[in-house]
């Protein structure tokens, strides 16, 4: 199964992408529990893109959702300012204030978080494998 929009680049749009996900992966046999902290870990990659690929600019941001077998992967797509991936990291957790741990979350919650920079822009891909025993899923095992 594959799902894919076009959202504009604005933090208000931000609850139609969380919408939109969690449709996704309820559709997917995820618990809501399971969806919710995915969830949380697009919301804080989209709000990356927002203030650092496009600095608040209006520009698209293309998401596509697929249930593979032994995989989710979602695929976040902006043609703003990119980076070095090297370069991408979050602040230190030592360091106690708001802000600057959205990098920390999207680690901690999928198992690949590859970042690839194009001519224009950045494609992030975020990988999250499934089996049938975990997240309620209801498919075969993987290996």
């Amino acid at each position: 199964m594959k799902k894919k929009f076009v959202f504009s680049s604005e933090t208000c749009r931000l609850v139609e992408i969380r919408a939109a996900a969690r449709e996704f992966f309820l559709e997917n046999q995820l618990t809501e529990e399971a969806a919710a902290t995915l969830i949380l870990a697009i919301d804080e990659a989209c709000t990356n893109i927002i203030r650092h690929a496009y600095q608040h600019r209006c520009r698209p941001l293309r998401i596509t959702f697929e249930r593979r077998r032994c995989h989710l992967r979602i695929t976040l797509r902006d043609y703003g300012k990119n980076c070095a991936p090297s370069e991408i990291r979050g602040r230190a957790l030592e360091d106690v204030r708001p802000g600057g741990v959205g990098v920390h979350i999207i680690r901690q919650v999928f198992d690949e978080v590859i970042y690839t920079p194009k001519p224009r822009g950045t494609e992030l891909v975020l990988i999250k494998r499934i089996s049938a025993s975990q997240e309620g899923l209801v498919d075969s095992p993987c290996p």
